[in-house]
């Protein structure tokens, strides 16, 4: 009799290991069930200990569809699916491919909206009529109407791409944007473009036809100076305003990096006895950040950020000081009217550098504040009594330089590793920020309010980060607000007009 007993016991267990919720760990079957069916079944699976199912837990494609361990719903297909541990398999179904699933159907829903001009409204019940309405009425001063009124045109710009003519039209083709940079006068982009055999191609893109309804321009590139990967570039007034660009380049093999400054004359020139420049090199190794003084108390001169030293360099005499720190610096820039240069820390201290103490003294850290991660951006607004900066946890502070307390955030930004920048523009009173995931951020300055978000026009990459440029007058003088907007070989604009 016990041995008629134990063998039932036995076959009970060896019934309930071939249950359709427990399959070997090698299986890449599917599992198909219906709400109900899921329901009823996985309080049993999940109760039992013999079960082999991953330990990893995802979540269900529908709060009323029951949650089990290992194993991803897809509302589309209606089915349950296992999260494969690894990225070796066939057909891998992971935690990585369904969240880029879920970016990828956020960003085209997002792109569907953008085409849908009505529904870009950056505040509650904001509109043409009743911001003239209420301007009418008294309720807004003329600083106030101004501001409201450059918001409303941020929230119905429109995505239109720009044409680009070049005199190597095969290159448009193959080389990809890295980085643009607008001049003061928003009539030039200064571009950085990976290359495919290696390297980066620099190139000067003219934005006087940058207007209705074409949308054309004209790059100009000097071949010859198709060289290293780009650390940091800043625009540098040498001989007049923005005369010259300075970039920060990584070392190769035996070349070390250094800090070079390209006369933009080698490629178009717009003023007239303008001379072919020559090209200005400076032995400076591993450099994060660069920036140009223009200090009367600092002229001619350019500050660099490496790691643990700041070195600020004249580049008329070539007479350097040196400030060591505690950390590398991976952003700066200098005041213009206060003598003072600001720095951001891979360990999250933003500190100033009085220009006017020597290497060799003590006290020359003017203002300290503190992130709690890496600092990637800061920018000095134009009174400078405050500052604005970003760091790597995604945190975008406003701090008052006078009492060194950070008087509001702007939320919404995303980055966890990337060299991201700032764009503030007070005559807007926006600012616009890129995040990691591909997204363009504007932002209110004045109450910090998400005027908008715009998505890419490809599939968030690592690689594909777009860089953009605003600015009141794009084109020149006459030329209307709007952004730039570079990713892979494409050129957007999104025009107030």
């Amino acid at each position: 009799m016990h041995q008629s007993s134990w063998k039932s016991r036995r076959h009970r267990r060896r019934g309930h290991r071939h249950n359709a919720w427990f399959r070997p760990h090698g299986s890449n079957e599917s599992y198909s069930c219906r709400k109900d069916a899921g329901a009823q079944q996985s309080p049993q699976g999940s109760s039992d200990g013999h079960g082999e199912a991953p330990s990893t837990s995802s979540t269900a494609g529908s709060s009323s569809v029951p949650d089990l361990p290992g194993y991803y719903f897809d509302p589309e297909k209606k089915r349950y699916f296992r999260l494969l541990p690894g990225h070796n398999n066939c057909n891998p179904l992971t935690k990585e491919s369904i969240r880029q699933k879920e970016m990828e159907r956020k960003r085209l829903r997002l792109l569907e909206e953008e085409e849908q001009q009505g529904k870009k409204i950056a505040r509650l019940g904001f509109n043409a009529s009743s911001l003239l309405q209420k301007s009418k009425l008294g309720f807004l001063n003329a600083t106030s109407y101004c501001r409201l009124a450059h918001e409303l045109r941020v929230s119905c710009m429109q995505r239109k791409k720009v044409q680009i003519q070049s005199s190597d039209p095969s290159a448009l083709a193959s080389d990809q944007f890295n980085l643009i940079m607008a001049d003061t006068n928003s009539d030039r982009l200064f571009s950085v473009n990976d290359v495919k055999v290696g390297g980066s191609k620099y190139g000067i893109i003219s934005l006087h036809g940058l207007k209705t309804p074409t949308f054309r321009v004209h790059m100009h590139e000097n071949l010859y100076f198709t060289n290293r990967k780009v650390n940091a570039m800043c625009w540098a007034s040498l001989n007049h305003l923005d005369s010259h660009v300075l970039l920060c380049l990584m070392g190769i093999a035996e070349t070390p990096g250094c800090a070079t400054l390209l006369p933009t004359s080698l490629f178009v020139s717009n003023h007239a006895g303008d001379r072919p420049g020559m090209l200005c090199s400076f032995r400076i190794p591993g450099a994060w950040s660069c920036a140009w003084s223009l200090n009367i108390q600092a002229n001619n001169c350019f500050s660099t950020g490496l790691s643990r030293r700041v070195l600020v360099t004249s580049v008329v005499t070539g007479h350097r000081q040196s400030f060591g720190t505690s950390s590398d610096v991976l952003t700066q820039q200098f005041a213009v009217t206060a003598p003072l240069l600001f720095n951001g820390c891979r360990s999250g201290e933003i500190f100033a550098i009085d220009l006017r103490c020597q290497n060799q003294g003590k006290g020359w850290k003017a203002t300290r504040l503190f992130h709690d991660s890496a600092v990637t951006s800061v920018q000095i607004l134009q009174e400078e009594q405050r500052l604005m900066a970003s760091d790597m946890a995604g945190m975008i502070k406003l701090w008052d330089l006078r009492t060194t307390k950070c008087i509001r955030q702007y939320e919404g930004h995303v980055n966890e590793y990337a060299h991201l920048p700032l764009h503030v523009h007070e005559e807007e009173g926006i600012m616009v920020a890129v995040g990691q995931d591909c997204y363009t951020r504007i932002w209110s300055l004045h109450d910090g309010q998400l005027l908008r978000t715009i998505p890419s026009p490809y599939p968030t990459s690592k690689a594909d980060i777009p860089s953009v440029a605003f600015s009141s007058r794009l084109g020149g003088a006459r030329g209307a607000p709007g952004l730039l907007m570079a990713v892979r070989q494409d050129l957007y604009c999104f025009s107030y007009s």
